[in-house]
């Protein structure tokens, strides 16, 4: 083993011949038989503190160490052709000394004990005039951890290239840090204790792929942290309606009651099943839906119940039903008016006896199945006509929800259409600024026929219509008729909406004639506002098209003019209630 203690460069043997070569016809420098760069060491730091603005610290620290690890990678190539005719001590020192001639730092050597051979190493180094450290005190100040990270890279890759196995270098002392010089030590990974943790800094990690990754993230979690009904997916809105039908909802999602959901194509009634199987019991387990109107009816038995091999013509092998799949979760029968009378007597003796059997076997089953119905027909009518069982209808009908079609929970539109803009934005790879007023006023004043579906099918059309960096237009969401609407303007918007400003007019004349006051059309806004979004402020805030602070200003002076009720301004004090 080579031992090198209180050595100075010169004692570490001599530089190679003329190492760095200045070509100035071709405007090259070499170091030997690589080319080199000579850079301003302020742009140097200026790209240094622009990649930890960009990056934050620990991914700036990480890019830069590997920076310098690759450099000093290259140096102990040269140093490696050095060691057959030195000392492992002297030829080791080339690199500590180039470092020094490309003015990275000047490097003091304390100690140094290397055996090549026998793997053996440990190193202690004083580095003088650090630029990494200084410019990073320059910029950010006193730090209280070590930032000379693009040095100790170089000198961990030095470090393991020049030995044949991973050599740690730590800074323990750093000007960075305030200490008049820098300080290193280096061994052996393994023998540092905390050495895994240190490493981490050289595993390459796609940037790129974590943003995109993220982003796909916030696209999926968005609708469930920032809606205050909690129910997650395209479950929100504000409108009393739908918070009826969310109440029920959390209400049977505890137990093992059968479903029933009514309402109108699109209104969101498999968006219901699901929120109901996140919030049960069985939400670890697999939530399964059918479309008994898309099903042909000679098949619907085989694909609810499952099939035994040879039960009719092409059955090659048995295989499980929709039931079996869904065994220990829900079962989301959708359009459940279509099913044919033979499949409901089946259903109904699932539902009653807990077991099946396969089409074409004799051998019951056991499933243990939450079923959720669904359908957009009037089951009772069915009934009266024949075409439902009525047993089958009294069994399913035990829980049922409501689901309010769109064009009556018209609060619900904006923050139902802003979702979606992000959700599409996101998919499309676009920044979008929203919505344009014309186009605010038209998405509240439609009928909105197809519901909450329509809505999302009208927003991703616009999203993809629309420039990027711009607003979405009404031509954008209303292409058939958005000539109309630019040629009779706002007018023509508003009349969409039926009596609107036939009832404005009336409410301007009360206030005319005495009846009422100004200051009472205000607190009247306020209070229904607060009473609509349950005491919440934000919310009712966003019903009245204010900021919170701006609603929070108008109760307290309400309050001040005792013009206000008292559990209205009261919410000021308190915490907001949570649905």
């Amino acid at each position: 083993m080579t031992r090198l203690r209180s050595v100075t460069p010169g004692d570490a043997g001599e530089a190679p011949h003329q190492p760095v070569r200045f070509c100035p016809e071709t405007g090259q420098i070499w170091l030997h038989e690589n080319r080199m760069l000579l850079v301003h060491a302020e742009a140097q730091a200026l790209l240094r503190r622009e990649l930890i603005d960009t990056l934050g610290m620990e991914r700036a620290q990480g890019l830069l160490m590997r920076m310098g690890y690759a450099s000093g990678v290259r140096d102990a190539e040269l140093a490696r052709k050095r060691a057959q005719e030195h000392t492992d001590a002297e030829a080791f020192m080339t690199g500590p000394r180039l470092h020094t001639l490309e003015g990275i730092v000047r490097v003091q050597p304390v100690a140094l004990e290397i055996d090549r051979a026998a793997g053996r190493f440990y190193g202690e180094f004083i580095w003088e005039n650090s630029w990494e450290g200084q410019w990073h005190r320059h910029y950010f100040g006193i730090h209280h951890e070590p930032v000379c990270w693009t040095q100790i890279g170089y000198a961990c890759g030095y470090g393991s290239a020049f030995m044949g196995r991973t050599i740690l270098f730590k800074e323990v002392e750093c000007v960075g840090m305030g200490q008049d010089n820098c300080r290193i030590v280096g061994k052996p990974v393994d023998e540092w204790e905390d050495g895994a943790q240190h490493m981490r800094f050289f595993t390459p990690e796609s940037i790129a792929d974590q943003i995109f990754e993220l982003q796909t993230q916030v696209v999926q979690l968005r609708s469930t942290i920032g809606h205050p009904n909690g129910l997650g997916g395209e479950m929100i809105g504000q409108s009393p309606g739908f918070r009826a039908a969310c109440d029920l909802l959390r209400a049977a999602a505890g137990t093992r009651i059968n479903v029933l959901l009514l309402g109108e194509t699109g209104v969101g009634k498999e968006e219901f099943a699901r929120a109901l199987h996140r919030m049960s019991p069985r939400a670890d387990k697999a939530f399964v839906a059918v479309n008994c109107a898309a099903v042909p009816h000679e098949l619907v038995e085989a694909e609810l119940f499952g099939v035994e091999k040879g039960a009719y013509t092409g059955a090659l092998t048995a295989r499980p039903g929709r039931f079996e799949r869904a065994d220990g979760g829900t079962l989301f029968l959708d359009e459940i008016g279509d099913l044919p009378l033979p499949a409901q007597s089946k259903l109904l003796r699932v539902l009653q006896e807990g077991e099946l059997e396969r089409l074409g076997g004799t051998q019951p089953r056991k499933v243990d199945v939450r079923l959720v119905a669904a359908t957009n027909q009037r089951l009772a009518e069915a009934v009266k006509a024949g075409r439902f069982r009525s047993d089958l209808y009294y069994r399913l009908n035990a829980y049922q929800i409501d689901i309010p079609p769109l064009r009556e929970r018209k609060e619900d539109i904006s923050p139902l259409a802003r979702h979606f803009l992000d959700k599409y934005a996101a998919v499309n790879g676009k920044k979008l600024r929203g919505f344009t007023d014309l186009a605010k006023r038209a998405l509240l004043s439609y009928a909105w026929p197809g519901n909450v579906r329509e809505l999302q099918n009208m927003i991703e059309r616009g999203a993809i219509l629309a420039p990027a960096g711009s607003r979405i237009e009404v031509q954008h969401l209303f292409p058939s008729n958005a000539q109309q609407l630019h040629d009779a303007g706002r007018e023509m918007v508003d009349s969409l909406g039926g009596g609107q400003w036939e009832a404005g007019k009336a409410l301007c004349e009360a206030v005319f004639n005495g009846v009422m006051t100004l200051d009472r059309v205000e607190a009247m806004l306020l209070e229904t506002a607060v009473d609509k979004a349950r005491g919440n402020l934000s919310s009712a805030a966003r019903l009245l098209g204010l900021t919170r602070p701006q609603l929070a200003y108008r109760l307290k002076r309400l309050q001040e003019n005792n013009g206000g009720r008292a559990d209205a301004v009261a919410a000021l004090d308190e915490p907001e209630r949570t649905r």
